[in-house]
């Protein structure tokens, strides 16, 4: 049977600020990017998050981002090696705190918005990330945009797990198969059923429409990502695990299958 996870990011709202549709997410997702404070979250809503992902026994990774919240982390930030080992371990600790309290454990790290695509594709970025992951706990899991990408190689340079075919659901790709620049017209996928039917294919043929219209091979996904933030983000998840488990593909933790 095929399977696949569905993933999103949560936990993203800030005091009395609220983005983003927790309760509904999580009882649809088998996985989830925990926002650690920085770019997003604070120690109420990291609490509740938890305490709530725990209790459906849902994947819980962290969500580490610059430390930006005017921006949403959506924002590039000159840092330093070591300012960036330093804030990624800080956040890792911070949401282990609540973590060991409910008696679960972080099974993965994907970095959040700008830091995630930049340590993609900068090498000092992707080292000062993994370091902080692997002195953290190198059991931890990688989600990546591609093998090609330096958080990918760095990964497997340390010997920790990676997942390769992770998939936005709701982002448009380029022709080499990296997610296309916000605020590119484009970039944002908002039509749901296009959204569903380019998974199906994805999945199913191994085939992806670009943003210009050419079809490029890609490898079916183990993880099928959505921004908690958006507007649709209940609608998205909830038709595409419907359309998923129509076609016969199992919704299930990818930590489970590696």
């Amino acid at each position: 049977m095929l399977t696949v996870d569905l993933n999103s990011d949560i936990g993203e709202s800030f005091g009395n600020y609220r983005i983003d549709q927790n309760e509904k997410l999580l009882d649809i997702i088998s996985s989830a990017n925990l926002a650690c404070g920085m770019h997003a979250g604070d120690p109420m809503i990291m609490n509740e998050t938890v305490k709530k992902a725990a209790e459906r026994g849902i994947g819980i990774g962290a969500h580490p981002g610059y430390p930006d919240l005017q921006g949403f982390g959506r924002r590039y930030m000159a840092m330093s090696y070591q300012e960036l080992y330093n804030f990624v371990l800080y956040q890792l600790g911070a949401l282990s705190a609540f973590t060991k309290v409910y008696g679960v454990k972080i099974q993965h790290l994907n970095p959040h918005g700008a830091l995630g695509t930049f340590a993609q594709k900068d090498e000092e970025a992707a080292r000062a990330v993994v370091k902080a992951a692997y002195d953290f706990d190198p059991s931890l899991i990688l989600p990546v945009h591609n093998e090609k990408s330096w958080l990918n190689r760095v990964a497997k340079e340390y010997g920790m797990r990676t997942v390769t075919r992770k998939f936005f659901t709701d982002r448009a790709y380029t022709d080499d198969g990296f997610l296309v620049p916000r605020g590119t017209p484009g970039a944002m996928i908002e039509d749901e059923d296009y959204a569903i039917e380019r998974v199906i294919h994805l999945i199913k043929e191994n085939k992806l429409i670009t943003i210009t219209g050419k079809e490029i091979h890609m490898e079916s996904p183990q993880m099928i990502m959505m921004h908690g933030d958006q507007p649709k983000a209940v609608l998205f998840a909830s038709r595409m695990k419907d359309a998923l488990t129509r076609e016969g593909i199992a919704i299930r933790n990818f930590a489970d299958s590696l």
